[in-house]
């Protein structure tokens, strides 16, 4: 079971660290070191330091893709018409004010300050010294290499999000500063880790699980700044000698945004690193305990949903690298903003609200996958919750809950052991962040661009084969892609591999394109076939059913085509009359969802739709939404702001007080606002 890391935050936020608040980091003193010797007294009093972080990082400062909503790609995109929340998204983050993200941004950097304290601290104890000096690790050598590693993470975070930011001055009095080049941070960060990792545990040495950052982190950690920082970016124009010397190959260029897409000339030095990193990783001696989930002891036949179903049963999942530990009643996105959506209630309801904040692109759903490929269902879903107990259809109109589109399944209350039904945004589930599967993805990432396709198709076909699809003789480029997409979908993973790729851009027009071919044949014919067969349709038809007996409970597993209620499969719902708390507000005696149409085209006026409504099924608006709303939704919401320049503008902007107490030497760039 998980270990409750976070009860003590309440206790370890007292302890004078430091004493940064909002932006302030940028201009205070060094904190006392009154506390110094109480605070590293035992490796669990110095632990409680860095479980505030952790707390910090996961309500604040991280909070899932939702907080950031970043993970809109050519298959993801926000539910909202034209919300404040989607602005990065939309690819129109000049529409946001600087403040968008203000709180992401003074957090890292507060986890920052208080974690280059820590370590600082500990590099002082005579214990951590002598076992340094000595090449040995233990529980101290851990807690050091941790603070230095989640520095180093929140620094990768900061410049993933926000480009060059302000670097090495927190715990410091500083008078002025500057912006600082993201190649110089990501170098600083690389060469920090290899300093550390040596003393710190794998996973599963040490008693450290995958809710702690481990030596098996820092590896990956290497390896993916590694690929921060020879991929493809947009990179500003507007500010002399930033990036130094460094010579570029650039893709695109923007001239009113003083901004370019490109990558660094040496680009293959960083790739080449990030392989011999990710190797230790995937398969070499920083595995630890990490392990890919290739067979189902459930006996359910999936193994890619069992790896997110240790999440749902509140346990750490074995292929998981680092998940932020959560604990119920505390605050968790997942699955509210990242999950399965109910129109449920706040409170008491079966099931609570669930807001859904990262939707499925319709073309994606209906071609993204290859039939009997395990990931489809147990990735996207076409249903959720009313909140009183029965499975209902999402709509693809703008909103949230069950408006908004397809949702993402890979976190949802029914499929919890006993779900949550106190309140919503309390689940307990914990986030997860890196996983063997995207751990893999980036090493063949790295070996495609440097010429090793042997072991890209490898480790592709080993995802492949747990999926149930065949393996592919060689890998390209849009390989790797697309099965980033259908392993990585709703994780934030998929738009940044194709920033580094180069493909970000091809991919969102060739999307937006499609989308616009595809309800022109709703609009005209009432139905669109894609190339592989399947259809969608401006209606569906939709009846609640019993299938008590067929599954366990009422959630569904496996699809089973010859049943309208199995297929899509992982849907149903959880038996909430077996809940005493919340058993009265379940409605009816049938709470599944049988659902015709969803995949071919069926005459609102013909024989089947008249068969079908005289057995009680009822028609459903379903792409009729997106002619209707193809004005709106489903034009801006879209990567829209891809037509309005090449380069991609997916940077949030510093805060004013940042820029403001700078004295004019940060400013935001890419044309993002300044007020």
């Amino acid at each position: 079971m998980k270990k409750i890391f976070y009860a003590i935050i309440a206790l370890a936020g007292c302890i004078a660290l430091t004493q940064c608040k909002s932006a302030d980091f940028l201009s205070v003193s060094s904190p006392d070191k009154s506390d110094d010797v109480f605070v590293t007294s035992t490796v669990s009093e110095t632990f409680k330091t860095l479980a505030y972080c952790y707390g910090t990082y996961k309500s604040v400062a991280g909070g899932g893709n939702y907080n950031w909503n970043d993970s809109a790609s050519d298959c993801e995109y926000y539910p909202e018409y034209m919300s404040n929340n989607g602005r990065i998204g939309y690819l129109r983050p000049k529409e946001a004010g600087a403040d968008n993200k203000s709180g992401q941004f003074n957090n890292l950097f507060k986890i920052v300050g208080r974690c280059a304290r820590v370590a600082n601290i500990l590099y002082e104890k005579e214990e951590v010294k002598a076992a340094l000096d000595a090449g040995q690790v233990n529980d101290w050598t851990q807690l050091y290499g941790e603070a230095w590693t989640f520095w180093a993470y929140c620094y990768t975070e900061l410049v993933r999000h926000f480009g060059d930011v302000p670097f090495g001055i927190e715990n410091q009095v500083v008078e002025e500063y500057s912006l600082t080049s993201r190649y110089e941070i990501l170098d600083a960060v690389i060469a920090k880790l290899k300093e550390v990792e040596p003393f710190m545990y794998d996973l599963g040495q040490g008693g450290i699980t995958a809710e702690r950052m481990s030596r098996t982190f820092a590896n990956m950690l290497i390896g993916e700044a590694n690929l921060m920082a020879g991929g493809y970016q947009t990179l500003r124009t507007d500010v002399d000698g930033l990036y130094g010397n460094l010579a570029f190959e650039k893709m695109y260029e923007n001239s009113d945004s003083k901004a370019m897409f490109a990558r660094r000339s040496d680009w293959q030095n960083y790739y080449k690193e990030a392989q011999t990193y990710l190797r230790k990783v995937v398969s070499g001696e920083r595995k630890g305990t990490l392990r890919l989930v290739t067979s189902d002891d459930r006996g359910l036949g999936n193994p890619f949903q069992r790896g997110f179903q240790y999440i749902m049963d509140m346990e750490v999942s074995p292929e998981s690298v680092f998940e932020v530990g959560n604990v119920a009643p505390q605050q968790s996105e997942r699955p509210y903003s990242q999950g399965r959506p109910s129109d449920g209630g706040n409170t008491n309801a079966a099931h609570c609200k669930v807001f859904s904040g990262i939707r499925v692109i319709p073309t994606f759903y209906y071609e993204g996958y290859e039939d009997g490929d395990l990931r489809w269902d147990a990735s996207a879903v076409v249903t959720g919750s009313d909140g009183k107990g029965n499975e209902a259809i999402v709509t693809l109109k703008s909103g949230s809950r069950l408006n908004g589109g397809i949702a993402i399944n890979k976190w949802d209350i029914n499929k919890m052991r006993e779900p949550y039904v106190v309140k919503c945004r309390n689940s307990g589930m914990n986030y997860v962040f890196f996983r063997m599967n995207n751990t893999m993805l980036k090493l063949a990432e790295a070996d495609i661009a440097l010429g090793d396709n042997a072991e890209a198709a490898s480790l592709i076909n080993q995802l492949r084969s747990r999926a149930g699809v065949a393996p592919l003789a060689s890998v390209t480029v849009d390989d790797l892609i697309a099965e980033v997409k259908r392993e990585c979908l709703g994780e934030g993973d998929i738009k940044f591999t194709e920033i580094r790729t180069g493909k970000f851009t091809a991919l969102g027009k060739a999307m937006r394109a499609e989308l616009k071919e595809v309800i022109a044949g709703l609009e005209a014919d009432g139905f669109y076939t894609f190339s592989n067969g399947r259809t969608i349709s401006n209606y569906v038809w939709t009846k609640l059913v019993d299938v008590t007996g067929k599954q366990v409970g009422t959630n569904t597993y496996n699809r089973d085509e010859s049943n309208p209620a199995l297929t899509p499969g992982w849907r149903g719902t959880y038996d909430y009359t077996s809940i005493s708390t919340v058993a009265s507000v379940v409605v009816g005696t049938e709470h599944n969802l049988a659902i015709e149409g969803l995949f071919e085209y069926i005459d609102p006026d013909g024989e089947k739709a008249k068969a079908l409504e005289a057995d009680g099924y009822k028609k459903v608006d379903w792409g009729i939404n997106m002619v209707n709303e193809q004005g709106t939704l489903w034009d801006y919401n879209m990567l829209s702001g891809i037509e309005l320049s090449d380069v991609p503008f997916y940077f949030h902007p510093i805060p004013r007080e940042t820029l403001d107490q700078s004295k004019g030497n940060v400013t935001n760039g890419y044309g993002l606002p300044q007020v």
